[in-house]
Parts: C-alpha cells; structure tokens; sequence
C-alpha cells in the first residue's frame, strides 16, 4: 500500500513543473543552456530528456565519460543512442586517464582503496562537467534523485557537485514511473542504478536493500512524518532496516548542507 502511495502521482503535472522550472531557470541565469553527465542509467537519462524538453536539444550537451575498467558496454551503448534520439550535441571524454594521473601524483594512492578510487573518479567527471559549462556557458544539471540524496548515496563534490538537481525531489522509484512515461526506454528505466565506480558495483548491493524499501521508509519517515514504530507497522518492513535507513541519513547529512564555519560574530565583524 505504502508504495502504490508513492508511485500514483501526477507524472504529466511532475514533467510540466519541472520543465517549467528549468526553463525559467535558465533564463533568468543568463547561461547559454545545460550539460549534462549521461551515464546510461534511468536518472542522467530523465534529467536529459526533461532539459531538452524544457529548452530544446540545441542547448543540452551530454558528455559521456566512461571508465574502460567499470563501464558496462551496454551502458554506454545507452547513453549513446540516448544522445543520439534526443538530438543533443555529446562528447566522448574516458575518464582513466586523468585518473591514473592523479594517481600517479598522490604519494598514498592505494589502488585497493575501491571507495576513495571510486570517489576520485566521480570527481574526475565532475571536474570534466565544469570545464565544459566553462567553456560554453553552461550550467552542469545534476541527476541526483530524493532517495540519494537522502540516503546520503553520492560523492561529495563529485555527482554532488552540480548547479540544480531537477529530479532531486522525486524518489528512485517514481524516477523511473517518470522515465517511461517521457518515453525513456525500458531497459534504461528500470536497469538496476549503479555509479559504476568500480567493476560488479551497483547501488542497492551497496545499500544493502532495495529502492523499493528504501523509499518507504524515507516516505514515511520525512515525508508523513511517522515515527521508526509506526513505519514498520505501515510499511511491514523489518525494525533493523527502517532503523539502519533512518542511521544513514543522519550520518551523511554534512553531504546535504553547505561546509560549517565558526562563528566570529564580535570578533572579525559586529
């Protein structure tokens, strides 16, 4: 029950607010349009296809940045073809390069150090995006969604480093209700997420549970408001998940705010 809640909303009024947003956005920003990271999974591909729905395919620019060592074939093969049907210009960029670059720089670079490497790499591309919104005037359109951010399930200043996240409020499960009815491919809809910072890596193996889930209880939770008892009872979920959900978004707040600053209010300024 708790789910069809969350799944049975108004995709037709979610799409025209958000490309109402982002085309009002970008307007009053004086950027030339969007770039876009697109990776071949449901949430690059959605914030793709609404951008060029809200500003048109000549002010979307997709960049494809694959890592030969964790990047599925079929992944890039989707996000390829994805560039292709939507009409906007894209660029190749791999990303192994700069990496081992940056590795062979840092004096402790440990390679068996997967989740540092994986965030390196995730830094790598956001570091790309930015070049090119430089270059172009662009602003970098983020892809997260609310069930990542909440869950705290992105790099900090890597796919968090963006300027605007237009599905950031909507939860995996409704990403992907929202990508088919934008006509986004099945296979890419509903292909289990994944950063593909390093090779078998998806991302509910690394949560230790299923979207699904995950969004009931951020549902219940931050959403209706319901305590950790009354979100088991409602979702029948087991107590150790709802709790061990609930310890996660606690524990990466600092990657939802901006840094801390002491205060020196009477001492460098009244």
């Amino acid at each position: 029950m708790m789910l069809d809640k969350i799944l049975s909303i108004d995709y037709s009024s979610v799409e025209k607010r958000i490309i109402e947003f982002l085309s009002e956005y970008l307007e009053k920003s004086g950027a030339r349009g969007y770039v876009v990271g697109l990776s071949g999974g449901v949430d690059s591909s959605t914030a793709a296809t609404l951008a060029v729905k809200a500003v048109g395919s000549e002010r979307v620019v997709a960049l494809l940045m694959p890592d030969p060592s964790s990047t599925p074939k079929e992944d890039f093969e989707d996000a390829k073809a994805l560039a292709e049907s939507l009409g906007v210009d894209y660029y190749v960029m791999p990303i192994d390069r700069a990496v081992s670059a940056l590795a062979a720089s840092i004096p402790i670079f440990d390679p068996s150090d997967r989740v540092a490497l994986g965030n390196l790499k995730a830094r790598v591309r956001m570091i790309m995006l930015y070049y090119v919104a430089n270059k172009r005037n662009l602003l970098v359109l983020g892809s997260s969604d609310r069930s990542e951010i909440l869950l705290g399930y992105f790099t900090k200043y890597g796919d968090g480093g963006v300027d605007l996240l237009p599905i950031g409020d909507l939860y995996k499960t409704q990403v992907r209700r929202l990508a088919r009815h934008l006509g986004v491919p099945e296979r890419i809809a509903f292909k289990p997420s994944s950063p593909r910072l390093w090779p078998g890596q998806t991302a509910e193996g690394e949560l230790g549970l299923s979207y699904e889930e995950a969004d009931q209880v951020l549902y219940a939770i931050y959403d209706l408001g319901l305590s950790i008892e009354e979100t088991v009872k409602a979702t029948r979920l087991p107590r150790e998940l709802v709790e061990r959900v609930v310890k996660r978004v606690e524990e990466t707040a600092h990657k939802r705010s901006m840094p801390p600053t002491v205060s020196l209010k009477g001492l460098a300024h009244p």
